[in-house]
């Protein structure tokens, strides 16, 4: 014999026969957002970020793989012991991955996730 419990309070909408939650956006809501100037201001802000800092990126990797290739005599210049110019160059990008990742939680938590919140909780009708 198999007894039911009550559903919690806070448990998810079973979905319907058609194995479709009732509560779930639907394709028109969801294009409806595409379109908005809220989600487009979203985008341009991701992509303000992303593409520069992209390309900063492979700019400083590509010189520092030119400068290791062509620049021998420029990259084992020592600096500091047996530390030379290659070997702090080569440091450096590991440097600007971590800087990189940084900017990029800072710019989203102040400019991507209010925006991209408030859209969620449209979408779900919690507005």
């Amino acid at each position: 014999m198999t007894t039911s419990s009550p559903a919690s309070p806070n448990a998810s909408p079973e979905p319907t026969s058609a194995g479709v939650d009732p509560t779930s956006p639907t394709a028109e809501q969801f294009l409806a957002v595409q379109q908005s100037e809220e989600f487009g201001r979203l985008r341009r802000s991701f992509r303000g970020f992303a593409i520069p800092m992209t390309v900063a990126f492979l700019v400083w990797y590509l010189a520092y793989v030119l400068l290791s290739t062509y620049a021998e005599g420029f990259m084992s210049l020592q600096i500091i012991g047996n530390l030379n110019l290659g070997i702090i160059l080569g440091f450096s990008q590991f440097a600007m991955t971590f800087l990189i990742t940084w900017l990029y939680i800072r710019h989203a938590n102040k400019s991507l996730d209010p925006i991209s919140s408030r859209i969620r909780a449209e979408l779900e009708g919690d507005l």
